[in-house]
C-alpha cells in the first residue's frame, strides 16, 4: 500500500495486487492487533536495531525516517502514541486504522486496487513487463515486489515473492524464523505453562563460551514447549542457531534486589511464616504456580517447616531466584515466526532506490529483502522506508 500509494502520488498509473479478499491482513495482526507501527528514534539508534544488513538501509531510512512514518499516519487522521521502548502505536490501540488510513489514502491518489493473485512475473530482454494472473497477463513499466516473508503464511505472506525472485535471476539467502518463541529442554517449562512474569531479568547465554548473547528487562510467558513473550522474541533474533543446544536462558525473578538484600528478604518472610510448610510460605515472593517448581530446583522438601530451612538452603533459594537456568534447543516453526530472516540478496538491490541490478524496471520493498529486525517497530518502519524508495524510484523510472 505505502508503495502503491507513493507511486501514485508521483504521477504513475498504480495498480495494486492483493491476493486476499481485503488489504492489510498481516498489518491487522501486528502488535497484538494495536500495531508497533514504527520506534521514535534517531537514525543511529535505529540501525543498532538492524542486525542483518543495517548499512543497506540508510539510503531508504534517511529518506523516509521514522519521524515521517508518523507525520504521514497523524496526518491522514490516526493520532499516535508512544510507549515504553519509544513503540509508536495509534492512540486507538487498533490496527484496523492504520490499515485503513493507507487504504483511504490510496484509493483518493488514484490506486487501482484488484484481489487477484499474482502467479509470476513478465520478464522479457532483461526488464519487467508485467506480471501473470494465471493464464492472463498484464503489462506495466515497472513492477515493485511487496509479497512478505514466509511467516504467518495464512495472511498470505506464503513465499510467493521468493519464488518470483529467484525465476528473475535473484539469490534468495536461506530462510529462517526470527522474532519467535524458543523451544527448551526438561520439565519446568511446560509445569510452569501460562505463567506470564513480567519485571524479571533476562540473560542468554552460549554455554561454550560462557559469554552473554542477550540481556534484556521486561515480560515472557512460559509454554508447554519453553519460551515466549517479548523479551524471548527479541532474543531470538541473536540467536541464529539455537537449535545446536549450545544456549541457555538465564531468568532472575527479583533483579532489584541484589543477594544480600533478597535473603534479608527471605529471612523477614519465613519469620512471619515460621510454622508453615515451606510450600506455603512464599506467596509473598512469587506466583502461586512458580513456588512448587522453585523449591524443587533448589532440591528441598517443600513440606519442610520455614523454621527447620537450613541457612544453606535458603542461600540456594537465593541463587536460584536470581538465576534460574533453562537450557534452549530450538525454536518454533517459521509459521509461527513474526518475520522472516533472509530473503532477497541486498547485493543485487541498489539501496537508494530498491532497483534490481539485475532486471531493469524490477523493485523489491519490505520484508522480502535480507533485513530483519529486533522488535519495536523496527520492521514496519523498513517495509515502509523500502516502499517509499520503491515507489519514488518506479514512477520515476530510476534505476
Amino acid at each position: 500500500m505505502m508503495a502503491a500509494l507513493t507511486a501514485a502520488r508521483a504521477g504513475a498509473t498504480v495498480t495494486l495486487y492483493e491476493k486476499n479478499d481485503r488489504l492489510g491482513k498481516k498489518l491487522r495482526i501486528t502488535g497484538k492487533g494495536r500495531c508497533n507501527l514504527t520506534n521514535n528514534c534517531d537514525l543511529n539508534e535505529f540501525l543498532s536495531n538492524v542486525p542483518t544488513n543495517p548499512r543497506f538501509l540508510y539510503a531508504s531510512l534517511s529518506r523516509f525516517s521514522t519521524a515521517d512514518t508518523i507525520s504521514f499516519f497523524e496526518e491522514a487522521g490516526v493520532p499516535l502514541k508512544t510507549e515504553r521502548g519509544k513503540r509508536v502505536f495509534p492512540v486507538s490501540d487498533r490496527a484496523g486504522d492504520i490499515v485503513a488510513a493507507l487504504d483511504r489514502r490510496c484509493r483518493a491518489a488514484g490506486v487501482c486496487i484488484r484481489h487477484d493473485r499474482v502467479t509470476g512475473l513478465l520478464i522479457e530482454d532483461g526488464c519487467a513487463c508485467g506480471v501473470r494472473l494465471g493464464s492472463s497477463l498484464e503489462e506495466a513499466d515497472a513492477v515493485i515486489v511487496c509479497t512478505g516473508g514466509r511467516s504467518y503464511p495464512m495472511t498470505g505472506s506464503d513465499g510467493d515473492g521468493y519464488r518470483f525472485a529467484s525465476a528473475a535471476g535473484h539469490t534468495v539467502t536461506p530462510l529462517s524464523p526470527s522474532l519467535v518463541p524458543l523451544l527448551a529442554k526438561g520439565k519446568l517449562c511446560p509445569s510452569l505453562q501460562g505463567l506470564s512474569l513480567k519485571n524479571v531479568a533476562l540473560c542468554v547465554k552460549n554455554t561454550a563460551t560462557g559469554k552473554s548473547v542477550y540481556e534484556d528487562f521486561g515480560e515472557m510467558l512460559f509454554t508447554h514447549y519453553g519460551l515466549t513473550g517479548p523479551m524471548i522474541l527479541s532474543a531470538s533474533a541473536h540467536l541464529s542457531d539455537v537449535s545446536s543446544g549450545g544456549f541457555e536462558a538465564i531468568v532472575d525473578l527479583k533483579p532489584a534486589l541484589d543477594e544480600k538484600t533478597l535473603d534479608a528478604r527471605l529471612r523477614a518472610d519465613f519469620a512471619k511464616y515460621q510454622n508453615r510448610d515451606l510450600i506455603n510460605a512464599l506467596d509473598d515472593l512469587l506466583p502461586q504456580k512458580m513456588i512448587a517448581p522453585l523449591i524443587g530446583l533448589c532440591e528441598i522438601d517443600p513440606r519442610k517447616k520455614v523454621h527447620s530451612v537450613t541457612r544453606e538452603e535458603r542461600e540456594r533459594m537465593v541463587k536460584t531466584l536470581k538465576g534460574i537456568r533453562i537450557p534452549l534447543c530450538g525454536h518454533r516453526p517459521l509459521d509461527e515466526a513474526i518475520i522472516t530472516r533472509g530473503g532477497v540478496s541486498v547485493k543485487e538491490i541498489d539501496p537508494k532506490t530498491m532497483a534490481s541490478r539485475i532486471v531493469r524496471g524490477l523493485y523489491f520493498a519490505g520484508e522480502i529483502l535480507d533485513v530483519d529486525a529486533y522488535t519495536g517497530g523496527f520492521n514496519l518502519q523498513i517495509a515502509f522506508s523500502t516502499a517509499v524508495a520503491a515507489g519514488l524510484s518506479a514512477a520515476y523510472g530510476e534505476a
